[in-house]
């Protein structure tokens, strides 16, 4: 289904450079940024008082989360967990107040509003829990790029895995690079969003490279240039991107609008992620893919003529 059937192919490539020289920029004050500002990582990583507390109606999410942010809590994370009568609130430690202090403060607070809340559970989540938070995310991330690599490298040609994977990396960094920037709140949803856009994005790449081998094999275009190969399959598959992705952002922007705090950085990395995946597709997978040097015989093996001598009759 082609909504947006274009008959010229748009000379991508042609702009590649300029467009790599801006990722390029962008690519290097992420990396600043996150060296000089660093994460807001939240309590999952650093560490606070999870507190567990029960109602007997469903809870007002909103409601507790002002009450908390009422009592200096700026940082803390109010979801319902199991049924909509139980909520679950982590605070960030704080100094000289313990987990059971904190607790009882919080509890007070709440019982202000509707005397039925009862305490369940009060548990201090210590840093090294955090640290082992970042360091399975970091690996999880790896085995991600390591897997993808693989893939690419067996289904295509590794030239074009390594352009996917810079691809890749180019948006997981960019996302990183925003949220070191404004200081936005790097949760383990925001975790997810990312190891979901690493999949989605080359998903994305994978689809060029798919219409770049079925151009390369065709007939047709034997004696197309690389780079006219490369506008083709991108030109062609334009269609497709705008409804996938348009639908996709229409789903993450609802997300974004409606779904509340608890998905707000969910959505916005993941509508970063998104938007710089489609980007990194065309000016830096497929330019990348371009100057490694790809051509037809990588993925057209030379068939080999059979020698006269198997065929002649003794």
């Amino acid at each position: 289904m082609e909504l947006f059937r274009i008959k010229r192919d748009i000379p991508f490539m042609r702009h590649a450079l300029i467009f790599n020289a801006i990722s390029a920029l962008t690519f290097v004050a992420a990396v600043f940024f996150l060296f000089s500002k660093g994460l807001h990582f939240s309590i999952e990583f650093t560490g606070g008082t999870v507190v567990e507390v029960a109602y007997s109606k469903p809870a007002n999410i909103e409601s507790i989360r002002k009450t908390v942010e009422g009592l200096g809590y700026t940082d803390n994370q109010v979801t319902n967990f199991g049924t909509a009568q139980d909520v679950m609130i982590r605070l960030p430690a704080k100094k000289g107040v313990n987990s059971n202090q904190q607790s009882a403060l919080v509890l007070e607070a709440l019982q202000k509003q509707d005397a039925d809340v009862q305490l369940k559970r009060t548990e201090f989540v210590g840093p090294q829990v955090g640290d082992e938070l970042a360091h399975d995310g970091l690996m999880a991330l790896l085995f991600v790029v390591i897997g993808i690599m693989i893939y690419l490298a067996i289904r295509f040609e590794w030239k074009y895995a390594v352009a996917a994977i810079i691809a890749n990396l180019h948006d997981v960094v960019i996302i990183l690079g925003f949220f070191a920037f404004f200081q936005w709140e790097f949760s383990l949803t925001v975790l997810a969003a990312i190891l979901a856009v690493l999949g989605y994005s080359v998903n994305e790449s994978v689809v060029v490279f798919d219409r770049v081998r079925e151009t390369f094999r065709d007939r047709r275009f034997g004696k197309m240039a690389v780079s006219d190969v490369m506008n083709h399959a991108i030109t062609s598959t334009i269609s497709r991107t705008i409804i996938t992705h348009g639908s996709t952002e229409i789903m993450v922007l609802s997300m974004f609008v409606f779904g509340g705090p608890a998905l707000h950085y969910f959505a916005l990395a993941l509508t970063i992620g998104i938007l710089f995946g489609i980007y990194s597709s065309v000016f830096v997978a497929a330019a990348v893919a371009m100057w490694l040097g790809v051509k037809r015989e990588d993925l057209i093996k030379p068939v080999k003529e059979k020698d006269e001598a198997d065929g002649a009759v003794v």
